[in-house]
């Protein structure tokens, strides 16, 4: 079975908001305002802790309060920080061929032959759609390859791999 990621990014801080303390947050959660239902979040170390007090929908994620965080200063230096949960505070995902992301990393990309393609070290988007990065078996260069239906058809997360279809030309022999 495929490890799972005991930890889930829900977002990143982009920067501050108002006087008083308020931060802008990058979400990575379907529903941006759903980021302040999973409680206390951390940051990537586990160190630090944070709770969110109020929530607000803007565009490209949410303004948030969070306990503590009274001024400008404050919020601007958590600018970059990413906030993170324990992935058992997730639900479950329901609806086949949906997915976590973290899920998906750590899983073995395979051709139609069975022949390992590399492993998907991390999940991208720069706005075009979500892309998965794949770094081949014998290291090298990863690859972004796009994360549709048509190119990933299959995914195991129990077995450990997904399915991958991708461009001709994409994988160097």
């Amino acid at each position: 079975m495929a490890e799972t990621r005991k930890r889930v990014c829900l977002g990143r801080a982009i920067g501050a908001r108002g006087l008083k303390g308020e931060l802008r947050i990058k979400t990575y959660t379907q529903d941006p305002l759903s980021i302040s239902g999973y409680g206390t979040l951390e940051d990537e170390a586990g160190a630090l802790r944070f709770e969110i007090t109020r929530v607000s929908a803007v565009k490209d994620g949410v303004v948030v309060q969070l306990k503590g965080v009274t001024t400008r200063e404050a919020a601007e230096a958590l600018k970059g920080t990413q906030f993170y949960v324990n992935r058992d505070r997730l639900p479950e995902v329901e609806d086949e061929g949906e997915y976590y992301f973290a899920d998906l990393i750590g899983l073995v990309a395979v051709n139609g032959e069975g022949a390992a393609l590399g492993q998907v070290v991390a999940v991208q988007n720069f706005g075009a759609g979500d892309l998965l990065e794949v770094r081949p078996p014998d290291g090298g260069q990863s690859v972004l390859v796009p994360f549709t239906q048509e190119i990933v058809p299959d995914i195991d997360l129990e077995a450990g791999w997904l399915l991958m279809l991708p461009p001709e030309g994409i994988f160097e022999d």
